[in-house]
């Protein structure tokens, strides 16, 4: 990514603070460019937000590396793909796993029923938490004169 000026100013100010924490800012970079400079370096994973401290951000190692500073890492940078996501117990999320995992599987009506959410809200939990968070295979089958049931057929979670 090629860098622009504001940003190689943003990522030398963090480079040159402790926890390289983006602190400074210029006094020309306000509201919505200041965001789309961010969101620039968090797309191009050249920051991330930082642990401690809500609404700061710090450079990552290839923030550093992107300015020409080679220090190695003290804390590694999580990945998303570094282990499967666990499910906490007694939640919309993990009742609707609960549904889906028994012999007969569950239609949206009853998944509807047993979270409380809207038909559209279940299907966007099916396809972004269980499949692609989890991990999850989820099959659905559609019997003449029934709803379509939907079930996990790996057991992953």
């Amino acid at each position: 990514m090629q860098l622009t000026n504001t940003q190689r100013t943003l990522l030398e100010a963090a480079a040159k603070h402790p926890q390289k924490k983006l602190a400074v800012f210029p006094d020309n970079l306000k509201g919505g460019a200041r965001i789309k400079v961010l969101t620039a370096l968090l797309n191009a994973k050249l920051i991330e937000a930082s642990i401690e401290d809500a609404g700061v951000f710090v450079a990552t190692t290839d923030g550093l590396q992107a300015i020409g500073i080679t220090t190695p890492s003290t804390t590694p940078t999580p990945t998303p793909a570094q282990a499967p996501r666990a499910t906490r117990g007694g939640t919309k999320q993990a009742v609707l796993i609960e549904l889906l995992k028994r012999p007969d599987g569950a239609t949206l009506p009853q998944m509807t029923e047993a979270t409380g959410w809207q038909v559209h809200t279940v299907r966007g939990a099916m396809a972004g938490a269980l499949k692609k968070k989890l991990g999850l295979e989820i099959t659905s089958e559609k019997q003449p004169g029934t709803d379509r049931i939907y079930r996990i057929i790996n057991q992953a979670a």
